[in-house]
Parts: structure tokens; sequence; C-alpha cells
């Protein structure tokens, strides 16, 4: 069964490249109103900050993060 608001492995991968190569608005887009997990948070601001993009580390920051579910 698919969550649709989970975030798929696809869509952190392209999230991931987005970041590596400055893509502001494909960040903007990818990352949509859904917080994040605090590790995923934490991981796509480190990559942001080792590409020293100022614009991508605000949009980031101002994430909210989501309290981490235990699957049952």
């Amino acid at each position: 069964m698919t969550r649709p608001k989970e975030h798929g492995i696809g869509r952190f991968s392209a999230l991931k490249t987005s970041i590596a190569l400055g893509d502001l608005d494909s960040v903007v887009r990818l990352l949509g109103s859904e917080p994040l997990l605090d590790l995923e948070k934490s991981y796509l601001l480190d990559l942001a900050k080792l590409n020293n993009n100022a614009e991508i580390i605000k949009v980031l920051e101002a994430l909210p993060v989501k309290k981490n579910e235990t699957h049952k």
C-alpha cells in the first residue's frame, strides 16, 4: 500500500540532485508544503551548505519538521 504523503525515494533523490545543481525552482517544487523528518532536513541542509547555496539553505531552514512516526 502506498502512502501519498510520504516522500518517495525517487522524489528525495531528485531533491538531492536539484540541491547539488543549485536549482532553486526545482527544490521549491519538489519540497512542496509537506514537512520533512529532522534527519531528512539535516541531510539536505548539509548538502546545500557543501554547495554554499544561501538561497537553498534559507528555503530548507524555513521548512517545518514532522515528528518521526513509528510504523506498526
